[in-house]
């Protein structure tokens, strides 16, 4: 019996919407990124990019556990010195809920350059509204 290897030409993907209203953000992160691998297919191959395109729509009503809410801080450094700031996920919700979603997938997945490839598969937006309605997504659900 032989190994099955996907090859690139016969990966079939198809469009999936998550919403995260309600959702908790490190449950859902999980799950986007097995999406994105295709780790719940049976034709998943470690190194050929099998998943899905994911669409994420309230990304502004993703919660969080304990005291994340104030107390959870997101890094980023402009390249010159003291040039590090911080906000918590409070201020983040408010100016950027999408990099909430997108940045905790991110720290899911490995740091490779196939890993790269497939975060670019990921689509994330603030509000109910998307895009991606020419596509057919299919609505999915997540687990909580």
């Amino acid at each position: 019996m032989k190994t099955y290897v996907a090859k690139p030409t016969d990966r079939e993907r198809k469009w999936l919407v998550v919403d995260a209203d309600g959702k908790t953000l490190g449950r859902l992160a999980t799950q986007i990124a097995d999406l994105l691998r295709g780790k719940r297919k049976p034709e998943y191959t470690p190194h050929i990019d099998t998943g899905d395109f994911v669409v994420v729509v309230n990304a502004e009503k993703v919660h969080v556990s304990g005291n994340k809410r104030a107390s959870k801080l997101y890094y980023r450094h402009s390249g010159y010195p003291g040039g590090l700031r911080s906000r918590t996920f409070e201020q983040m919700q408010a100016k950027r809920p999408e990099d909430i979603i997108r940045l905790a997938v991110k720290g899911m997945m490995p740091r490779n350059r196939l890993a790269r490839k497939q975060l670019t598969k990921l689509k994330v937006y603030a509000g109910p509204e998307h895009p991606h309605t020419a596509q057919k997504p299919e609505p999915t659900e997540i687990e909580r």
